[in-house]
């Protein structure tokens, strides 16, 4: 499945689409209503087909009629949503913490869901919804058969639309026979096996200034005010442009590296215990995302991304001799071997490390050989 983002231009029926969000998020919040009063009375959930059919009822009482402006399917949708919420929620119990859907407000309420019917595309980069016309900036083909329409409302206030379309894609990457692996840091955002060493432009540094002089402003303003709202949309659309640049970025070393290797190894990283150690470095350099980004180019190209285990001691193990060195402290950028007195790098160390474990892992053999190691000093 690909999906495409395009931006709608401002127009005046863009109140009609944002009239029919803040329906669906009332119908959201109704259908979780019941889902909790559901569970109270009988002690187990909803099932999704007596929700949808509840709805289809309630639609025809009078103080509900204006769900109709909707759509049956978007109706259908937001039942479908809340489902699968409850579904990941009760199947997570005991594994992980996950919270069970709740109520929002209707204002941030995000989007609705259409699927074969409710909307038409008509010329090149024009859209019939329910009814209106709207035109959005086409920045590329859409490739494939469009099987949903989702209109979703960012928190600046702008509307975009998705099409999400089914098309299988064979790799197209060229083989190049290259494999290696990357030490993710926080100073440098990625240290190679092969020595590259690739830093991060992190964005939201750069913008950190100019993000609290509007912070400053909005926290003086009175809320519900017109300065309060105008505020508020302009911070929205500050942050929207540093995540856009940052995934501009992601992109962009994502085909660099995969087009000059075929097997990119990594170290599975516990994030959220770095947030709470290093908290706003960590989410601008956005590693997850960027790991995200990487898979999904690589399975286009063929390529592969695999990570090793989370508990491989990477940066306290030789490259050299495999002496473990357990004294070893977060604050060593550089140490030496006390076995075969080899002076490492801990980010090259662990990136070759990686390298060679992700390599085994796979069956690809011992690369160690036509890994270049560290001199002894």
């Amino acid at each position: 499945m690909i999906t495409y983002k395009f931006k709608l231009y401002q127009n005046a029926n863009n109140d009609v689409l944002e009239n029919r969000i803040d329906i669906a998020g009332c119908i959201y919040n109704h259908c979780i209503a019941l889902h909790r009063r559901y569970y109270r009375i009988f002690g187990k959930g909803l099932n999704v087909n007596q929700l949808q059919k509840h709805i289809t009822k309630l639609k025809k009482r009078p103080k509900y009629a204006f769900w109709n402006l909707l759509g049956s399917q978007a109706i259908q949708d937001v039942a479908q949503r809340i489902d699968k919420a409850y579904k990941l929620f009760f199947g997570n119990l005991g594994k992980r913490k996950t919270a069970p859907p709740g109520f929002k407000k209707v204002k941030k309420y995000s989007s609705f869901t259409l699927k074969q019917a409710g909307w038409k595309l008509i010329g090149s980069n024009r859209i019939v919804i329910m009814g209106k016309v709207y035109k959005f900036s086409k920045s590329r083909n859409i490739i494939g058969t469009v099987k949903t329409l989702t209109i979703k409302r960012s928190k600046a206030g702008e509307l975009y639309a998705y099409f999400v379309t089914d098309l299988e894609i064979e790799p197209s990457g060229t083989r190049t026979g290259k494999s290696t692996g990357f030490d993710f840091g926080l100073k440098t955002f990625l240290t190679g096996s092969d020595g590259t060493s690739i830093k991060s432009p992190l964005f939201l540094r750069k913008m950190l200034n100019e993000k609290a002089k509007l912070q400053k402003r909005f926290s003086r303003c009175v809320k519900g005010s017109s300065n309060h709202r105008s505020l508020k949309r302009q911070l929205a659309k500050l942050e929207e442009r540093i995540a856009n640049q940052r995934r501009d970025w992601f992109f962009k070393l994502a085909h660099e590296l995969t087009d000059r290797y075929d097997y990119l190894f990594f170290e599975t990283l516990n994030l959220a215990g770095m947030k709470r150690l290093w908290g706003r470095k960590v989410s601008d350099l956005a590693f997850a995302t960027f790991r995200d980004i990487l898979q999904w180019v690589a399975s286009k190209k063929g390529k592969t991304v695999a990570f090793v285990d989370r508990f491989y001691p990477s940066s306290k193990t030789c490259q050299c001799c495999g002496y473990v060195n357990k004294k070893l402290e977060l604050s060593d950028r550089r140490w030496r071997c006390p076995s075969c007195q080899t002076e490492h790098d801990r980010d090259a160390n662990a990136a070759v490390n990686i390298l060679c474990e992700g390599t085994s892992s796979l069956g690809l053999g011992d690369v160690r050989r036509r890994v270049p190691v560290a001199i002894p000093a």
